[in-house]
């Protein structure tokens, strides 16, 4: 059976926690702006890291963000691994969190539809 919080998820939770403070602490590039930190996913060998971010400043900031964290990542990965206790800190690799836009895309659409439903039934 497997255990509930395997260790590569507690590394993801510290790691998350861990860059949306450097994050806000370290970074002042208004290029980044204010992100957060949505999901971190961790490879099986703990090489690799791949961290999801949303932008306050809209989607259409994301391509800037990411590539900007991007250029920051060896900086937040020597931050992190003073702060995170592992044999080798993963690589960081940041990707722009799409799900955020979709699902309220998705919801817009839901609530476009119940309306158009209300009005047919009035």
């Amino acid at each position: 059976m497997p255990r509930e919080f395997s260790r590569s998820r507690r590394v993801a939770e510290l790691m998350q926690r861990g860059l949306a403070e450097l994050i806000q602490r370290d970074l002042d590039d208004p290029r980044i702006g204010m992100v957060t930190i949505t999901h971190v996913g961790v490879s099986k060998d703990y090489s690799h890291a791949e961290v999801y971010f949303s932008c306050a400043e809209g989607p259409e900031h994301g391509a800037e963000a990411e590539k900007q964290l991007n250029h920051a990542a060896g900086h937040l990965r020597t931050g992190l691994s003073k702060t995170i206790n592992l044999r080798t800190t993963p690589k960081l690799h940041f990707r722009f969190d799409t799900d955020l836009e979709r699902g309220s895309r998705m919801l817009e659409t839901l609530e476009e539809l119940a309306r158009k439903r209300d009005q047919e039934e009035h």
